[in-house]
């Protein structure tokens, strides 16, 4: 399907759009999720047979498959009833690709999907194209309270036009790691680093105090992070149009925003590559490549993901990284759990989601290296993770006795700077930003790197001739040509 193409709300068919890796996987699928003739079997979606199907994309935190781990201890819960067992399917590839194999699989019907796990960024897409179904809303009582537990500004990401799609399963929001032994090496207060309102001009500060000036990619930079062509340099790239206060559109998805406003943005993003002293390779870094170079010496600072402070401490001593809100505005990322439209078990997928999205489940979520999406989980009175699943997850937190005796695994920074780093996280949630929400994200986001990436490779750019271009381009897409 292209964003062109689309003009009307409703699911049509389409015509075969996926690899030929991508069809084997559907097949397989639909042999899983039970035949496609199964509608005319007199089954209604709530009483079809077969398990309730999973459609998500791979666990990046190395976890041991929390998400496995949560379908697994539904299945035990009802163990007794074939019916209500539910099974997990792993999409391959990039985030891109699974978002094609499930617009493929959803729009021609190919694979028999219940919930699928959405990026946040897909749900107007999704919503729009009527591939998912509302979500119900509980205006009193314990449905009611328990939704008012997700984090106002995650629980915002499920919502176009007014209605809720989908409920909060795992959330992302961007942080600053530092080393602090760099830092002290340079006589720098470590005390004095980042604090809940540290500013970029500090960052600069302390880099310039520094002394960097990195010309090639084996020297320290300042800072590193993600601003390779693809989806991390449109976080990078929001996050500097946030604090330079340019909104791209509205919250219907509508063009707002004007040449002067994105040459705001983009002198902001440059201000931060250029008096940053950005690391060389950044250009060409993805979220591996930055940490990577920030584990290896060569980087001060790193912008990256909660899940990095779990991979740090299999990479790093403890005493040689911190972690902190990022300076400025933070873009949110995770992903959704909703409804297809086409589920014939409707009524049990919800039942699932709501047992995924429970506050025991996102205890278990943020355990293994995940943000979790509710405010109670980083409260000091939250529930604890399903001790089943607990068992089974390779620990992303802190063992005390290995903290304390380097037995058992990584010697990791100890209880109470885990705390710190959750609460930390907590709070950059509450004020997190969205990425434009728009049914045509997709080709917004192919302009905005396409643009950005060639600016920031010119030798002198030209902030003003790049934001005509960027403007004349970001209207037609949003427009849907």
């Amino acid at each position: 399907m292209t964003y062109g193409g689309r003009r009307t709300a409703r699911r049509r068919r389409v015509g075969p759009v996926a690899t030929l890796g991508s069809l084997l996987l559907l097949l397989a699928t639909a042999c899983t999720g039970g035949s496609g003739d199964a509608q005319e079997t007199g089954q209604t979606k709530e009483t079809a047979e077969g398990p309730i199907v999973v459609a998500s994309g791979l666990d990046v935190t190395g976890s041991g498959s929390v998400r496995q781990q949560l379908i697994d201890e539904w299945n035990r819960r009802h163990a007794g009833s074939k019916a209500r067992q539910a099974t997990l399917v792993e999409l391959p590839g990039g985030a891109d690709q699974q978002r094609s194999q499930l617009l493929g699989a959803l729009q021609s019907g190919s694979a028999r999907y219940d919930v699928v796990n959405l990026d946040i960024t897909w749900i107007p897409e999704f919503a729009e194209a009527g591939l998912i179904s509302p979500m119900p809303v509980a205006e009193t009582g314990a449905a009611a309270d328990d939704d008012r537990d997700f984090i106002r500004q995650v629980h915002a990401t499920t919502v176009w036009k007014d209605r809720s799609y989908a409920r909060p399963f795992n959330t992302d929001v961007g942080l600053l790691y530092y080393r602090p032994d760099l830092l002290t090496s340079a006589g720098i207060d470590v005390d004095k680093q980042p604090t809940a309102d540290w500013r970029w001009d500090q960052l600069y500060s302390s880099v310039k105090t520094l002394d960097l000036n990195p010309v090639r990619s084996d020297e320290l930079a300042g800072w590193t992070t993600q601003l390779k062509q693809y989806e991390g340099l449109t976080v990078n790239t929001v996050e500097a149009f946030a604090e330079a206060e340019v909104e791209l559109t509205d919250g219907t998805g509508r063009y707002g925003s004007s040449a002067a406003e994105l040459k705001k943005g983009l002198d902001r993003l440059l201000e931060r590559v250029d008096r940053g002293r950005v690391q060389p390779a950044a250009l060409t870094s993805d979220e591996t490549a930055s940490l990577t170079d920030f584990v290896e010496e060569r980087a001060v600072f790193l912008r990256h993901w909660p899940y990095a402070y779990g991979a740090l401490a299999d990479q790093m001593d403890p005493d040689k990284y911190a972690v902190n809100r990022l300076p400025g505005k933070a873009v949110l990322g995770g992903q959704n759990l909703a409804v297809t439209a086409d589920s014939r078990r409707a009524e049990d997928a919800r039942a699932l989601i709501t047992f995924l999205t429970s506050r025991q489940s996102e205890r278990c979520l943020l355990d293994a290296g995940f943000a979790a999406t509710r405010a109670s989980v980083y409260g000091s009175a939250a529930e604890s993770c399903w001790p089943r699943v607990a068992a089974a997850l390779r620990p992303a937190g802190d063992d005390p006795k290995a903290a304390a005796t380097g037995e058992g695994g990584p010697r990791t920074q100890g209880p109470d700077a885990r705390a710190a780093y959750i609460r930390t996280l907590g709070a950059a949630l509450t004020e997190a930003v969205q990425r434009p929400r728009t049914p045509y994200y997709g080709a917004f986001t192919q302009v905005l790197q396409s643009h950005v990436h060639a600016l920031l490779a010119e030798e002198r750019p030209d902030t003003a001739e790049a934001a005509d271009r960027l403007d004349d381009a970001l209207r037609d897409v949003f427009a849907g040509r």
